[in-house]
């Protein structure tokens, strides 16, 4: 396996495609890389050379990926709820940002379903 910002790439795979197995790094972004470092996108990781290694490498510390990445998107949101906007309270309260509707969607973000316990009805 070939190691490129602190991630195993697949070997088996094509290039664009291994490539994205990078946080950060899409398919775009990955055939961006690979014009850059002028490495043909359907050659397999495998049969990159050192030195293709090396280009790729460089192409690709050019970009904000990984670790630096992740931490820029939490301190985004950690400052969204410390301002207290809309996004940021939906974010503290677990539930979607943008827009959806929870009455009877939105699982991913809720979680399971917590069953209620209901009245009894009165009858008179």
């Amino acid at each position: 396996m070939a190691r490129i910002a602190g991630v195993d790439i697949p070997k088996q795979k094509r290039g664009v495609i291994a490539l994205t197995y990078i946080y950060g790094i899409g398919k775009s972004r990955a055939k961006e890389i690979l014009a850059t470092a002028k490495v043909e996108e359907s050659i397999k990781v495998q049969d990159w050379s050192d030195d293709q290694i090396g280009a790729i490498r460089e192409a690709v510390g050019s970009f904000k990926i990984e670790g630096e990445l992740r931490s820029e998107t939490q301190i985004n949101i950690k400052r969204l709820m410390d301002i207290g906007c809309y996004r940021g309270i939906r974010h503290r309260a677990g539930l979607p940002l943008r827009g959806q509707r929870t009455k009877n969607n939105s699982r991913t973000r809720k979680g399971r379903r917590k069953t209620v316990a209901n009245k009894k009805k009165v009858t008179k």
